[in-house]
């Protein structure tokens, strides 16, 4: 896997995550990925639950997973991608240094990203949006700072995500033992 076209080769693996948001942080699903774009192996992810717990009403994702094809594709399901297609805030409230010079904006031309971005702009919707950064971003901060997990041990595709797979069940048992104590 590289970054980009400027930079080597790694063995490096992109693990996804699918959290609950209705308040139990549990990871429902995991994959594992070679490549270092999300968008790819989004709809991948999310239509395999229908195996397991069965598919959700609504997903919410970050800009890395915007991809017209993953969009469609959970559409097609019944599924209602809320997935951000650009910055939503410009200038960091906490950072105190002067805002850079501003940018022109980004013109969105695609039809599904112009109906995404007017779609997110409706109350309900940055209401249901608003919370994916408390739902995810904990889940893997517990997981590499207060589990230790920042690296794989293993090596090769299938180890590697078996390894994952266990380290989410890990997180998930320490979450159920926290929300039963609670």
């Amino acid at each position: 896997m590289r970054r980009s076209d400027a930079h080597e080769y790694r063995q490096a693996y992109n693990a996804q995550a699918v959290v609950c948001a209705d308040g139990s942080q549990l990871i429902l699903t995991t994959n594992l990925v070679t490549t270092s774009a999300d968008a790819p192996s989004f709809a991948q992810t999310i239509l395999a639950m229908r195996q397991g717990i069965g598919l959700p009403t609504t997903v919410l994702a970050d800009t890395g997973y915007a991809g017209a094809a993953a969009v469609a594709a959970l559409k097609a399901q019944g599924i209602e991608p809320l997935v951000a297609i650009g910055r939503t805030q410009l200038h960091r409230p906490y950072d105190f240094r002067p805002p850079p010079e501003p940018k022109t904006p980004r013109q969105v031309k695609e039809p599904w990203r112009i109906a995404m971005k007017a779609k997110l702009e409706t109350k309900d919707a940055k209401a249901t949006y608003k919370k994916r950064k408390q739902t995810v971003e904990p889940v893997f901060g517990i997981i590499k700072a207060a589990m230790g997990f920042t690296r794989f041990r293993l090596r090769g595709l299938n180890n590697v995500a078996t390894e994952w797979l266990l380290t989410a069940l890990a997180y998930n048992c320490r979450r159920i033992v926290r929300i039963k104590a609670a």
